[in-house]
């Protein structure tokens, strides 16, 4: 274990979690819109409460794994991982798929809530918090994953943990004190870099899983993840180019 991985780890266990959190906190926003903060808080918080439970109960059982044979699944799972992340971030780069755009999103739950609230006032209360708790379970399972993945082959977890935390704090104290969605932030630049950064962690421990013994040892990671933004930005240019030249 050196520096490069611990800071890899944290890396992208803090840029994931950055991008999930925004999305997870624009449907808190909406149903504290709507409805009022303490709905939208309980049902935050008692999806926090479940998230932290299934890292409290998977992460010691992943720990007993066999070290090769973990670092194989786990590599080709983040691979997976990180290439579906890498893929839309391309097209949205290309400007073949729309932008993910938060103030959108908080318009469109805004809405279906308060079209909720005329149907059944009654149960608006359960309903409020039930989307609150389903936006923050839905987003941070794929947080979950990433702090697991890339935590438990080189027992990183408390460092992923970290950075996780540090994102979803950041997120939380910046939605607490601004009251309306974070639609400047470079989400989708970030879901850029966390798939070239998931996709070089999976070339990686698929690699350590089969007994490649990389040149650099560690090192190899920055390696892989350049190669992936060199190859991904070239992508997007690629896809964007009959579009610009088409009458």
């Amino acid at each position: 274990m050196t520096w490069t991985s611990d800071a890899s780890a944290i890396s992208a266990a803090f840029l994931a979690s950055l991008v999930e959190a925004v999305e997870a906190l624009t449907i808190v926003l909406a149903v504290a819109t709507v409805r009022s903060w303490r709905p939208a808080g309980l049902g935050a918080l008692a999806g926090l409460a479940l998230l932290a439970l299934i890292v409290l109960v998977l992460g010691p059982l992943i720990g007993r794994a066999p070290l090769q044979a973990l670092q194989l699944v786990i590599g080709i799972l983040l691979l997976l991982f990180g290439m579906r992340w890498l893929r839309k971030a391309i097209l949205r780069a290309a400007g073949l798929i729309p932008l993910h755009d938060e103030t959108t999103t908080f318009a469109a739950e805004t809405s279906e809530l308060r079209e909720q609230a005329r149907r059944n006032e009654a149960k608006l209360d359960w309903l409020a918090g039930l989307a609150s708790f389903k936006a923050v379970v839905l987003e941070g399972l794929e947080v979950v994953f990433i702090v697991i993945a890339v935590g438990s082959g080189r027992e990183l977890l408390l460092p992923a943990s970290a950075g996780a935390l540090a994102a979803c704090g950041l997120i939380a104290i910046a939605g607490l004190v601004l009251r309306r969605p974070l639609a400047r932030v470079p989400e989708n630049t970030l879901k850029f870099a966390v798939g070239v950064m998931l996709s070089a962690f999976g070339v990686f421990w698929t690699g350590e899983g089969l007994g490649v013994a990389w040149p650099g040892a560690d090192l190899a990671i920055i390696g892989f993840a350049a190669l992936f933004l060199l190859v991904a930005a070239l992508a997007a240019v690629a896809v964007r180019r009959p579009l610009e030249v088409a009458p």
